[in-house]
């Protein structure tokens, strides 16, 4: 929940700054705009009355189904504006069907919103459910007036406008297509050509406004010719999605880039996970990787790269000096170990799965129970446990500060007389934080090398994104658990994995809920960690109790722990098979392993 309202904040922030000083003429008419969304507003809060009615008369399913999408297309035209100037209430007004729990306040928040009511009306309403489906469209009034509320009394600017029809680019990418907002109903194909159109619209209203109007004409060709392919083939799977993204998104959201160029449109002076100079999604270099720092002060720097890579190999860091951060994190295995669980200092097995480094700092939350919010604090956390390293920071800062050489360099990038414990965890992390390169063959593909994957590679990516729906845990392109477009949380399953491959016993292992054992919803979840290099990262699962990715794909394809007989009444992993064939499943993993990145050295 933090995180919402961190980004919340944020928006109101921007758009104190953006409304001070001159106020372009262009600036001005962005009032029009401003009433389109309320005007849209109106339309969702007079469909919400009616689908209140249908319910109240007891309409069959049909009509209420028709009822329900009517609603959501009208959401999605406008979603462009909702989400991103108002992303705690899209996160109730759209957020998945799945509690909210703020851990500070060991607090859980009741889901709401249209995927909440999607499972009311989908795959067949059922009349037990209608006091509870009453009360939830009753709830979607109160968001619906929070946003009337809003778009009448603050107003847009035009950098604003560009970034947040950008942003609806890339959530129509990640989230659209992929499923993740229809679960049940199936409509991520026709609702992402409603949000297009949503954003086709206003281009239109602000075509006569701007000087570059043949780059609007050209995205809006650009627009109507996704939709026209969206509406085309509405089986999720069937559709080309590699082809859809490459060709159609990707060019949309180039072609939004060179028209704010080319109009001057300044991009907002913001910390964004989303480089401004990144005309895409898939762009090469653009995520920002300090997105994902504490703060200032533990900015990435060449030097702190470098310094931390020495480091990390240095067995100074361990208590009796015998163990470096590679001994269970090496290069060509993407920064895992190899072992179904690695070795205690004193020889014995430990209870998890080394976890890959390989793009973790794209993530809020370390370790596979998400314990620590970042690298500089998961540093300690392995120099300091007495299976793992056993070390002392204070004695570890001590030892380097009597090293000449380690304490010159420190020195130079901090500017301090001595090391400090903090500084020493920031170059570890910065050292880790390096280790994603988006240099695998699918990068090389999304940025023009239009032979870097094969024909069953695709149509594994088509799988991946479509009948297998990995894509609604795995968000491309990190294809970890960290939400796009913000990338402001980082989310955990219930999967019900078992001890080992042979899915006959649920692993006793609570993950996060082993810190918080008063939260059902916590009990037996673990992070989403990247597929990136996931072929060099074997075995898997929090366990290692999984010694290929057929056994992995096997363990989703039959639906998880609930499908093997484990009680587990708070799993968010779908229970219902998958239905791969096993021709399908080694496509799917062919495309997994086009994810690798070149060994780094």
């Amino acid at each position: 929940m933090k995180y919402w309202i961190v980004a919340s904040l944020l928006a109101t922030v921007l758009l104190a700054i953006m409304c001070q000083g001159n106020k372009s003429s262009v600036t001005r008419d962005l009032h029009e705009i401003r009433q389109e969304v309320l005007r849209i507003n109106h339309v969702f809060d007079r469909q919400i009355d009616q689908q209140l009615t249908l319910v109240k008369d007891e309409q069959d399913t049909k009509q209420l189904q028709a009822g329900f999408d009517h609603l959501r297309s009208t959401y999605k035209s406008m979603e462009w504006a909702v989400a991103y100037f108002m992303p705690e209430t899209a996160r109730f007004l759209n957020g998945p069907n799945l509690d909210e729990i703020e851990l500070e306040e060991n607090m859980v928040l009741e889901a709401e919103g249209l995927q909440t009511l999607e499972e009311y009306f989908y795959p067949a309403y059922q009349a037990e459910n209608k006091a509870e489906t009453l009360r939830f469209l009753k709830k979607l009034k109160n968001k619906s007036l929070a946003i009337n509320t809003y778009f009448e009394v603050n107003t847009l600017s035009l950098p604003q406008l560009m970034e947040s029809l950008r942003n609806q680019i890339f959530r129509i990418t990640t989230l659209g297509i992929t499923g993740f907002d229809t679960p049940l109903s199936g409509r991520g194909l026709p609702e992402s050509a409603d949000a297009l159109k949503g954003v086709g619209n206003i281009l239109k209203m602000l075509r006569p406004q701007v000087k570059h109007q043949q780059d609007i004409d050209h995205t809006l060709h650009l627009i109507e010719t996704a939709e026209a392919a969206l509406n085309q083939n509405r089986d999720r799977n069937k559709f080309d999605y590699l082809t859809m993204i490459d060709q159609h998104l990707n060019s949309i959201s180039d072609a939004l880039f060179e028209f704010r160029k080319h109009e001057n449109i300044p991009s907002l002076n913001i910390h964004h996970p989303i480089s401004p100079e990144a005309s895409n999604l898939f762009s090469k270099n653009a995520f920002e990787p300090d997105f994902f720092t504490p703060g200032e002060k533990q900015k990435m720097s060449n030097e702190k790269v470098h310094l931390g890579a020495k480091l990390f190999r240095d067995n100074i860091l361990s208590g009796d000096g015998t163990r470096s951060c590679i001994s269970c994190h090496h290069p060509e295995k993407g920064f895992s170990d190899g072992m179904t669980t690695p070795l205690t200092l004193a020889g014995k097995k430990m209870d998890r799965n080394s976890p890959s480094l390989s793009y973790s700092n794209y993530q809020h939350g370390q370790f596979w129970d998400m314990r620590r919010e970042d690298l500089e604090a998961q540093s300690m956390d392995v120099i300091t446990n007495k299976d793992e390293m056993h070390g002392s920071m204070d004695e570890i800062t001590t030892r380097l500060n009597q090293d000449e050489t380690y304490r010159e360099v420190f020195q130079q990038i901090y500017k301090t007389k001595s090391i400090e414990t903090w500084q020493l965890q920031n170059v570890l992390a910065s050292y880790i934080r390096s280790l994603a390169t988006f240099d695998s063959r699918f990068d090389q593909y999304m940025q023009g090398k239009s032979q870097a994957l094969t024909t069953d590679e695709k149509a594994g990516f088509n799988l991946f994104i479509g009948k297998a729906k990995c894509a609604t845990c795995h968000f491309i392109p990190l294809f970890n658990g960290t939400v796009p477009p913000e990338y402001a949380k980082t989310e955990s399953e219930v999967l019900g994995t078992a001890t080992d491959h042979r899915n006959l016993q649920l692993d006793q292992d609570r993950g996060r809920g082993r810190y918080h054992p008063t939260i059902p919803q916590l009990q037996y979840a673990f992070k989403t960690p990247t597929l990136r290099n996931i072929d060099k990262t074997a075995p898997y699962m929090h366990n290692g109790g999984y010694m290929t990715l057929e056994q992995v794909m096997d363990f989703y394809n039959k639906g998880g722990g609930q499908q093997f007989g484990f009680t587990l009444s708070n799993q968010t992993l779908p229970a219902d098979s998958l239905g791969l064939t096993e021709q399908e499943t080694a496509k799917i993993i062919a495309f997994l392993k086009t994810l690798n990145d070149p060994t780094i050295h």
